[in-house]
């Protein structure tokens, strides 16, 4: 059976890839594919893994040998999906395997952002502290958890995940409903609630025609002054521009945005130019802890085991 990796290096390096290759001894793995590449080197091969590499419909078309994909990420997007029901080729994907990494990302910059860590952090090594009349500098606000309240957007296992750890910050936590929806279910508040109650946002919901741009100028400015977004998810859910005038203006006070709607972001984005202490940005890492790195090689294991039983595992297609 010949297997390829077309992007391992999305998810390396340093892990155990021992897993796939008992499974599929033939096992190529590239560190990266072009997309002049692709072809090549899935034309005659029956199993295929990915990240971000996108498979199409020509793609598929000229590989006959294809019987499964298999993504190594939640997101499904890179493939298209009907021309994988119509080839009866399996897709299945990851679920949870970064569950940990990335809640303890959302609180590790929300405390930074709410203690202005970075900003005494700055001040102390331009002097200010060594020139302070007191034993401390109290020139910024500290803000405590357990006076906030955490809005989610996006309540699959990271939404959960990220709402309970709050709970034990006791934050009160109050959960999106579907944004553009008519029902809110007795357990949700409408999303325009969430914009005006929040002093946290949390976005953990994919990315759809009906999310795309779901946070702009207008829901910046109805958001409170002094409330921090946090972007773990999409980078598109976003408008860019419109988030660095508010955090220029001060329609809210903080944001730390660790997906860009272009990764990498070749061709800039407003954010990399924007350089105040109110807003982190970092390269899509939320995720990335090496644990949750090396689970995501032993949940494409198993969905591949499920596979070859004859079992339905994470099943996208």
């Amino acid at each position: 059976m010949k297997a390829v990796f077309l992007d391992y290096s999305t998810v390396g390096p340093g892990l155990d890839t021992g897993p796939l290759t008992d499974l599929l001894p033939g096992l190529e793995i590239f560190d990266g594919t072009r997309d002049d590449q692709v072809l090549g080197r899935i034309s005659d091969a029956e199993f295929v893994f990915a990240n971000k590499v996108r498979l199409g419909d020509e793609l598929l078309d000229a590989a006959p040998m294809l019987r499964f994909i298999g993504l190594t990420a939640t997101g499904a997007d890179n493939i298209d999906l009907d021309s994988a029901r119509r080839h009866g080729v399996a897709v299945c994907n990851i679920r949870g395997y970064c569950t940990r990494s990335v809640t303890e990302h959302v609180f590790g910059v929300l405390l930074m952002l709410a203690h202005n860590l970075h900003t005494y952090t700055n001040a102390v090594r331009d002097g200010a502290w060594q020139k302070s009349e007191n034993f401390c500098m109290l020139t910024h606000p500290v803000r405590e958890l357990s006076s906030m309240t955490m809005g989610i957007v996006g309540f699959g296992e990271l939404g959960r995940s990220v709402s309970q750890k709050a709970r034990e910050f006791d934050m009160e936590v109050i959960i999106s409903a579907r944004p553009g929806s008519n029902s809110v279910p007795d357990d949700r508040v409408a999303f325009d609630e969430v914009l005006d109650r929040s002093d946290v946002i949390s976005l953990h919901c994919p990315l759809t025609e009906a999310t795309q741009g779901l946070i702009g100028a207008d829901e910046l400015r109805r958001m409170k002054s002094t409330a921090i977004l946090i972007n773990t998810a999409r980078g598109a859910l976003i408008e860019s521009a419109a988030l660095a005038i508010a955090l220029r203006d001060g329609d809210i006070a903080a944001a730390a945005i660790d997906v860009l709607p272009e990764e990498p972001p070749i061709n800039g984005n407003p954010l990399l130019d924007y350089s105040s202490d109110n807003l982190l940005v970092t390269p899509h890492i939320a995720w990335s802890t090496h644990h949750a790195r090396q689970a995501s090689i032993i949940e494409l294991a198993a969905n591949v085991e499920a596979f070859l039983k004859g079992e339905e595992r994470n099943r996208v297609v």
